[in-house]
């Protein structure tokens, strides 16, 4: 199957993706903010710069996409019609990467939550619970 946008509508859709700020995150960080949580965004002084750190409790928040982190991927990859070897190559060193990112981060005794964008979407509250049962532990 070819993309059924041309290579300049793609192009421009690929420009438009944020790595920060985005929707799952922005909507995270408000529901934290109305709880009274104070948080650091994108930070960079831990590995893998994580969405949203609550310094006070050692936690790191990342707000992942289902296509830049590979959400069903033994799955989705099959989904996959253009450029197949980049993406697929793309897409699985973000995985790797962010198994390494979490490895990093437990090793200096951080809490690490990660969170699918639906997941932010359609069940806000019950990501917050989690966020809140893990302070609770700290």
């Amino acid at each position: 199957m070819v993309d059924k946008h041309t290579k300049e509508q793609r192009r421009k859709n690929m420009q438009a993706v944020k790595s920060k700020d985005s929707e799952i995150e922005r909507r995270l960080r408000k529901a934290l903010w109305d709880k009274g949580y104070r948080y650091r965004k994108n930070y960079t002084e831990l590995p893998g710069k994580p969405d949203i750190v609550l310094t006070k409790y050692k936690t790191a928040i990342f707000c992942d996409s289902e296509f830049w982190h590979g959400y069903d991927w033994e799955n989705k990859q099959h989904e996959i019609k253009s450029n197949r070897e980049f993406w697929i190559k793309k897409i699985e060193s973000n995985i790797k990467r962010d198994e390494i990112v979490n490895e990093e981060l437990k090793r200096l005794n951080w809490t690490v939550l990660r969170f699918w964008g639906k997941e932010i979407k359609n069940n806000l509250d019950f990501c917050v619970k989690i966020i809140e049962d893990a302070v609770n532990k700290a």
